[in-house]
């Protein structure tokens, strides 16, 4: 589940991504009463389990849920929490249509158990090897391998949104420095599992952040939050 939002009196309407299909959205009625059957089972960042009823308005409605993976011990820890927050936010962002997309599917699932297993994932680079990996997901991974404009492959040294990838000196009009680190280590968290992710110098990792987040404002429209 992806976000929560208060409707009516006692409903909640939710924001959801599934494995089958994609971005759902959905109402739980009477979740925000004592008694209610659901419980807390219907909270952001749990994976569960739901049987929905469709009916002939945009949301359906859920009758039955039952917990997949409470991912309980991320909530105790604040940072673990607003990584876990961060990574639901953009994928919220980023898909939302009713197309499935497993493999980002598959990797909100690792991130969210990572984060509630490991309290030192925690950090700014293993959320930037996150973004990285949903950014390809996504179908918007910037171009690392060569010139985004000429394909030229020597003199990597600068990052261009516009032209959607690095950029050799003759082509860098526009664009920002991207030093060797930061690219070093956007290709290091490509070619790594998400637990494995690499780590960089602050500057390195701001650079990061920068491509990440200009990319995406100027290829797919999306203003994620920064990653600090």
């Amino acid at each position: 589940m992806l976000r929560s939002i208060r409707y009516g009196e006692a409903d909640r309407v939710l924001h959801l991504y599934s494995e089958q299909r994609g971005r759902l959205g959905a109402i739980a009625k009477g979740v925000r009463r004592v008694r209610s059957r659901f419980g807390g089972r219907l909270e952001p960042l749990l994976r569960v389990s739901l049987v929905l009823h469709e009916g002939r308005g945009d949301l359906c409605t859920v009758t039955a849920v039952e917990t997949v993976h409470a991912h309980a011990a991320l909530r105790e820890r604040r940072d673990s929490l607003e990584r876990a927050s961060a990574a639901a936010e953009a994928m919220l962002r980023l898909f939302d249509s009713g197309e499935p997309n497993r493999p980002a599917y598959n990797l909100l699932c690792r991130q969210l158990g990572l984060l509630d297993e490991q309290p030192a994932a925690a950090t700014r680079a293993q959320a930037l090897a996150f973004r990285l990996k949903l950014t390809l997901a996504a179908g918007f991974l910037p171009e690392l391998a060569a010139c985004a404009a000429c394909g030229d492959r020597e003199g990597l040294e600068a990052f261009s949104p516009s032209a959607g990838g690095v950029v050799c000196p003759g082509c860098e009009a526009g664009g920002f420095p991207l030093e060797r680190d930061a690219y070093e280590f956007m290709t290091a968290a490509l070619a790594r599992p998400l637990g494995a992710w690499p780590t960089a110098p602050e500057r390195a990792l701001a650079q990061v952040d920068r491509a990440l987040g200009e990319t995406l404002e100027h290829h797919a429209h999306v203003r994620l939050r920064r990653v600090a």
